[in-house]
């Protein structure tokens, strides 16, 4: 029998699956992009190299797909979408319209705000949402993301690995964080997008859409909303509150139901991994939420 570590590339009983497994990553993968606009250089990096200000939604899905794959991919799909995503950043570049000058998108200063943007966001909405994860937990968390942010080429030792390491980046990162043209207009976009081809079927509801892109403004560090000012303040707790309720709801949906909002290349790998993790004893029969049960797997 296959070991895990041969089957995906975090196993079942990783603060990663907790957190990645929770519904909430919609909100945090929202967040997380509101957080990231707000590096101009990085910023600029995706308006000129990307469609995002025609498809954001687009862009989360993509997210969502490599997240999926270095999480529960096997460890070839992980290192395939690795090697992909380096391809692509190697041969971008950025122009700084300040300054003229070019700089690679590659650079470990902005794929490293990236990574700390966005897996920051996962785990503070989780958390704020209602996941029972302990400071121990969020460490660990932090620590096995090292893993992730070494598939978009950056060095582990490099990536902070604890709470209070990510505390001291976004610290030390801030004095140059600031509200560009394009973070101004990356906000609208996600508070009110348009909706990807395959996805228009939903158009009906998208008056819906604007209180969830409210609560991922809202889940905002302070100092984010502050620099962006784009809505009223709220009380926190409402805030809480929402992203409670969010969760709630969300990690109510069967599996197959909820995966439908991925593209389907993510569906045929989460098949592949549920079909590989049964091979090896685990009990699949709940999906992949379930095997967060350690009665779930395998008995040693």
């Amino acid at each position: 029998m296959a070991g895990i570590d041969e089957i995906v590339v975090q196993p079942p009983d990783s603060a990663t699956w907790r957190v990645h497994l929770d519904r909430s990553m919609w909100v945090g993968g929202v967040r997380g992009l509101m957080l990231q606009a707000l590096h101009p250089l990085a910023m600029r990096g995706v308006w000129q190299n990307s469609t995002f200000q025609d498809d954001p939604f687009g862009r989360l899905r993509r997210t969502a797909d490599f997240v999926g794959r270095v999480t529960f991919g096997s460890p070839e799909e992980a290192a395939e979408i690795g090697r992909r995503v380096r391809g692509i950043h190697r041969a971008l570049r950025v122009t700084d319209p300040d300054t003229g000058a070019r700089h690679r998108v590659d650079d470990p200063e902005l794929l490293l705000w990236v990574h700390c943007a966005e897996v920051s966001s996962y785990l503070e909405v989780a958390r704020r949402g209602g996941l029972g994860l302990t400071e121990r937990d969020a460490d660990r968390y932090l620590r096995e993301q090292r893993g992730s942010a070494a598939y978009v080429g950056l060095h582990p030792e490099d990536v902070p690995g604890s709470c209070a390491e990510m505390d001291a980046y976004f610290k030390q990162a801030r004095p140059s964080l600031r509200v560009t043209e394009e973070a101004a207009a990356t906000v609208r976009f996600l508070l009110w997008p348009r909706l990807p081809r395959e996805l228009r079927h939903l158009s009906a509801g998208k008056p819906l859409y604007f209180p969830f892109g409210a609560l991922c403004y809202y889940s905002l560090p302070e100092w984010a909303r502050r620099m962006y000012g784009v809505l009223p303040e709220v009380p926190p707790g409402l805030v809480t509150a929402g992203l409670r309720a969010f969760r709630l709801a969300l990690n109510s949906l069967p599996e197959p139901v909820h995966d439908r909002a991925f593209m389907p290349a993510t569906r045929t790998m989460l098949r592949g991994c549920r079909e590989r993790l049964g091979a090896a004893g685990y009990d699949v029969s709940k999906g992949l939420r379930g095997l967060t049960d350690p009665r779930r797997r395998p008995k040693n």
